[in-house]
């Protein structure tokens, strides 16, 4: 990551070049925060907290937000009531207008548990909310020290490509694409099921690039479990999982819903089992914010471990 991220800054003409590579790159210290967000790649703390610092320079945002939003918010509520990333928050159609909008909308939503949770860490737990400032603050001192080199070394306009290039755009592109591949994994599953509540992608080619994440079923079932044994899990998983979840193309998935469901829409996915809101004992008041303070102790003991 660093390579590919800094080799135009000697040699600015390969900013375009490099610039898909670093996107993808991008993604996958997102995965990659994802993955040592629930299984710490190392032993000591202090390796750890270096590492989603390292991490967050390429990602485009602070480690630390994985708790409130995912630990303690999606993976409780799993798209029901109360999950800030649910796919039907306006509608529950599945289209491209949907689909490439739902970083927005997701994206505001979890600032609410995000707010919450620095809130809470501040007034009852002190070490966190240092450490939560420390991660604002090299985060955001890092690219503007990026930003600043870029300038000095070719002037404004070709030193604001370059940054934006290697460092902007991959990273808008690495948490579009996260919350996209969530969205994704779960519209139009079930949420009340105890197997279909995740649409999975078994590509081979896909799993090996973004570290398995396409296992998507067996790491909500386990998600403690190490991204390696994830292909494993799944099929032991796979003969309990409705079929059309388990998709063998991100592409054709892609292709089928975005484009071809626009003439054909038999092509497109259907709901499957009991819709996410459809449960005669919904509790509204199971806001995001609210869930995230009752979890809140909980969430102070996973990030101290």
């Amino acid at each position: 990551m660093p390579v590919v991220a800094l080799l135009p800054y000697v040699r600015p003409e390969l900013a375009v070049w490099l610039s898909p590579l670093a996107c993808y790159l991008a993604l996958s210290a997102g995965v990659i925060a994802h993955n040592h967000n629930h299984t710490p790649t190392f032993r000591g703390r202090g390796l750890n907290a270096a590492f989603g610092n390292w991490l967050s320079i390429f990602y485009g945002y602070p480690t630390f937000a994985w708790v409130p939003t995912h630990n303690l918010n999606h993976h409780k509520f799993v798209n029901k009531a109360g999950d800030a990333t649910i796919t039907w928050r306006f509608t529950n159609k599945h289209n491209a207008l949907v689909a490439g909008t739902y970083f927005f909308v997701s994206s505001w939503y979890q600032s609410d548990p995000i707010r919450d949770y620095i809130q809470k860490a501040k007034e009852k737990n002190p070490q966190l909310y240092r450490t939560i400032q420390g991660q604002y603050a090299l985060f955001g001192g890092v690219h503007v020290g990026l930003f600043a080199l870029a300038i000095v070394l070719h002037g404004w306009r070709t030193g604001f490509i370059v940054w934006s290039l290697m460092f902007l755009l991959p990273a808008l592109f690495a948490l579009w694409t996260i919350m996209f591949f969530n969205y994704i994994q779960h519209v139009h599953t079930d949420p009340w099921s105890e197997h279909d509540h995740s649409r999975s992608f078994v590509s081979p080619v896909l799993n090996f690039l973004l570290f398995n994440n396409g296992y998507h079923s067996a790491h909500h079932e386990l998600a403690g479990a190490h991204w390696s044994t994830l292909p494993a899990l799944h099929a032991r998983l796979a003969p309990s999982i409705n079929p059309v979840l388990n998709e063998r193309s991100f592409w054709w998935f892609c292709l089928r819903n975005y484009l071809l469901a626009l003439a054909f829409p038999s092509l497109g996915t259907k709901q499957i089992g009991r819709a996410p809101f459809d449960d005669p004992g919904l509790e509204s008041s199971a806001t995001p914010v609210t869930a995230e303070v009752d979890a809140f102790e909980s969430g102070v003991n996973a990030a101290r471990a």
